[in-house]
């Protein structure tokens, strides 16, 4: 969320109202609600990914210290 709010903290209102007006001009009024949930999904499941990877690599570390501090005792 904080990396969302810095990338549009660079952006104007002007910026955003011209976004804005191009994708409704191109997709119209009724898909905006539906390339919105689908742009949602894909940003949970981006998150997710991303959150189920560093768990992995923690969980390894964390392993890796548990046997090292093993075969030092």
């Amino acid at each position: 969320m904080l990396n969302t709010l810095l990338f549009i903290g660079g952006l104007g209102a002007w910026e955003i109202a011209l976004i804005m007006l191009i994708v409704l001009v191109f997709f119209g009024a009724k898909r905006i609600p539906e390339l919105a949930r689908g742009v949602g999904r894909g940003i949970r499941e981006f998150k997710d990914a991303t959150s189920e990877v560093r768990n992995s690599i923690e969980s390894e570390s964390k392993k890796e210290d548990v046997s090292t501090t093993k075969k030092e005792a």
